[in-house]
């Protein structure tokens, strides 16, 4: 049964409302604002046939009334303050602009072959209209989007934008927060362990000694093996003591590290699991670590295979030389191995296959891994029924 603590549940599906209520208003600000967009270019170009249809009366009437000359004039064409439009007289001469926007420092020479690359700019994205003056003679009104309905129909875009950006920095704020929680509860529960440790193994130690002391009464073999588990409950209280604080990274024998603690570790898990160990690195190869915590990680990747192998099977550690000055370590299991939909859970707080498990495992190897030893731990290969390979990665600068 696959299990993982709520919180974690709860963050996924707070992000899922996030990005759907960014979604939301991202579509209603799109599909609202070409609604008003298209309202608005309707009556743009109403209005610009308003401008076409005052141009021809004024150039297509004999004798206009001059109480409509001046309504046309002030109340139609002067009215335009953001339409740019262009008419061109039946001879093809430039009759008249209105909001063109000349560039800064235009002389009355460059105005006419700026007007036409406009009207060539302007045919491309309205047909001109035709304007009837009379005697069957025909002008041309060009025009273009106001700059204001231009500036309209990027601003959804913007506001996604906007949103989208508040998204993110609240998410990472939401994430840095969270992560630094996750290191305080990390490092409390680790020296509190750490503290509750230490007054049993005081304890312990002395009862080693009183044994010592009467060979007669307690056999030595027995000792040297509660000894032996003493000094293992030593490390494990040194393990935690570390965490939180800046590990000490010592040039080590990755070789004889990884062999030593396999050896260590052969011996106290099943007979039934086949334990090997190759190495392709040079003898000498040297690699900075933290001798405790890299253990730590060695024997929390290699307990969850023994567990996925169920006691019985093979576990395979390999450790080989990679571009870039970079030594990893492969852990091949026979078990049963990881579904793709939880790839990436095996690291997470909480997640385990097992009745019992805590899923801290995976997560603390990873942890002492890449934020203590910059290296990388992640699943290399898993093909469900026939096995996984943990891969880790180490500078070996």
């Amino acid at each position: 049964m696959l299990k993982s603590f709520d919180i974690y549940s709860q963050n996924n599906i707070l992000k899922i409302i996030v990005a759907l209520n960014l979604l939301l208003v991202g579509t209603g600000s799109l599909l609202y604002t070409d609604r008003l967009i298209t309202k608005l270019e309707t009556r743009e170009q109403q209005y610009v046939q308003l401008y076409a249809s005052a141009i021809g009366y004024l150039y297509g009437s004999s004798h206009p009334d001059a109480g409509d000359l001046t309504f046309v004039t002030s109340e139609i064409l002067q009215a335009n303050k953001s339409i740019p439009v262009i008419y061109v007289n039946p001879n093809n001469q430039i009759a008249g602009e209105l909001n063109v926007g000349f560039p800064e420092g235009t002389t009355d020479e460059e105005k006419e072959p700026f007007l036409r690359k406009t009207i060539i700019e302007m045919r491309k994205e309205h047909s001109p209209l035709i304007v009837n003056i009379g005697d069957g003679q025909q002008g041309l009104v060009y025009y273009s989007t106001s700059k204001l309905l231009r500036q309209l129909t990027y601003f959804p875009y913007a506001l996604l934008a906007i949103l989208t950006a508040l998204g993110v920095l609240a998410y990472l704020a939401f994430s840095s927060s969270r992560r630094a929680e996750q290191n305080r509860v990390w490092v409390g529960l680790a020296k509190e362990t750490a503290h509750q440790l230490g007054t049993p193994m005081s304890s312990l130690m002395a009862w080693v000694e009183y044994m010592r002391s009467d060979p007669d009464q307690f056999d030595g073999s027995i000792t040297d093996e509660i000894e032996k588990d003493v000094q293992r409950l030593e490390t494990i209280t040194a393990r935690f003591s570390s965490i939180g604080s800046v590990p000490t990274l010592k040039e080590e024998n990755l070789n004889d590290v990884v062999q030593q603690f396999t050896d260590y570790l052969a011996r106290r898990i099943s007979t039934k699991v086949k334990m090997s160990l190759s190495s392709q690195l040079p003898p000498n190869q040297m690699v900075k670590i933290n001798k405790l915590l890299f253990e730590w990680v060695i024997e929390n990747v290699c307990k969850n295979a023994v567990d996925a192998m169920k006691g019985t099977g093979e576990l395979r550690l390999k450790i080989m030389p990679l571009p870039h000055k970079e030594v990893a370590i492969d852990i091949t299991d026979t078990g049963k191995g990881i579904s793709k939909a939880n790839m990436q859970k095996v690291f997470s707080p909480g997640f385990s296959t097992k009745k019992r498990g805590w899923g801290l495992g995976l997560t603390l190897a990873k942890r002492i891994v890449e934020e203590y030893h910059d290296g990388r731990l992640y699943v290399k290969s898993s093909e469900v029924g026939k096995g996984t390979t943990f891969r880790i990665v180490l500078n070996a600068d």
